[in-house]
Parts: structure tokens; sequence; C-alpha cells
């Protein structure tokens, strides 16, 4: 059974001079999460921001912090980010060599584990970390830009991580990324997503139309 959807906006596509403005105001323009993209340049081909950043806007919101790291190598930054505020940290299995250690490494400093799939990183990548990760996090454009379409192959995914979920009786959280709007989000949500991040969709228009935009979500 798919719980009730939660709306994670993802500052990537926020104004970057006034972010700490911009957190505060999907806050309450009715946020569930707040969507950190952490990118390094060389995972993927755009930088983003640090852990001073996300230190900085912890205290504009009391929100989760779903912290996506699409760094690599990823176990150096993970101490960094957990002290700067982050709830959930997301991380890629090719960002490391140890993949099982990096989530241990993430629960034992008290925060959530999350694994990212990127659209040609199979489901069966979580056939042995299901059982100790809180999130899957299934990316349906490829990372490292705000903007893209949204990949339908990545449907037949959601529908095979949302069985695998099923199967563990476990509350771990069904996240999509990319492309999402109005038309793709009850498509995901069909396919077993219950958490979406949007940027665009979210940021559209200014803070006078992000109560609507989340709710136009939410309504899918």
């Amino acid at each position: 059974m798919v719980p009730s959807v939660r709306i994670a906006p993802s500052i990537l596509s926020a104004d970057f001079a006034r972010l700490g403005e911009e957190v505060r105001a999907i806050d309450e323009a009715g946020a569930d999460w707040i969507h950190v993209d952490v990118m390094d340049g060389h995972f993927v081909p755009n930088l983003t921001i640090g852990p001073m950043v996300v230190k900085a806007l912890r205290p504009h919101s009391a929100k989760v912090f779903d912290v996506h790291l699409m760094i690599s190598p990823v176990d150096s930054f993970l101490d960094a980010f957990a002290e700067a505020g982050a709830d959930i940290l997301t991380v890629h299995p090719e960002a490391g060599a140890h993949t099982h250690r990096t989530v241990q490494r993430i629960k034992g400093l008290g925060k959530k584990a999350g694994i990212s799939l990127n659209p040609a990183t199979p489901a069966k990548m979580l056939d042995y970390l299901i059982d100790d990760i809180d999130l899957v996090l299934v990316m349906s454009v490829n990372p490292g830009f705000g903007g893209q379409s949204f990949i339908e192959s990545q449907l037949r995914k959601i529908e095979a991580v949302r069985k695998m979920i099923d199967k563990t009786g476990r509350e771990i959280a069904l996240e999509v990324d990319g492309g999402i709007d109005a038309t793709t989000a009850p498509r995901a949500i069909a396919a077993g997503a219950d958490v979406l991040v949007a940027g665009t969709a979210t940021f559209r228009g200014g803070p006078g139309a992000y109560a609507a935009n989340i709710a136009r979500l939410r309504g899918a």
C-alpha cells in the first residue's frame, strides 16, 4: 500500500541569490520535505552547493532536509553533511566502492539512508541493500540539471521497486526525481511513488505561486 504522497521541492530551481527566503517560502507553502541536490562537477556535470550552505539553510526550516549526494567518492563527505543538518542522506551505488559500508556509516551518524538509482541502474541493485535503507530515489532523468523531460522507462522501475519495498514490510520511502509536473506526477504515483521531487514545477511563477504549485502536485 502506498502511503500519502509527500512533496519535496528541489531547491536546485530556487533563486540562489535568496536561498534562505526561498526555503522559508516553500515551507510555508506546504512542502513536506526540502530536497537539496548536491552536485560535484565530477559524478554529474554540474556544481551546486556544499555542507556550509546546508548548514546556513538549516535554521530557515524545521522540515526534513532530504539531501541527495551526487558526488564521488561520497564517503568522505557524509559526516560534514550530517553535521550540517541533513535528515536523509541519499547516495548512488556508483559513487563508492562499498555501498553497504556507506549505508552503515549514514545510519551510524543517526541519519536516514537512501539509495538513488540512475536511469540505467537496475532495481536489482537494491537486492542486498533494501533491508538496511530508509528511502529509494528513482531518477527519472539523468542527474545533473533541472528542467529535463521525464524518462518513460522509469515507470517500470518504480513499479519494480514498489514490489521490493512492499515485500520487506518496512516503511521505506519511494521517491521520484526528474521531470515531475502535474502530468507526470499521477503516473509516478500510480506506479508506486510516495515522495515527489519537483523543482521547476514548484518554483515556477515565484513565491506567490508556490502554494498553488505544491497543491497541484499533491492533488495528482
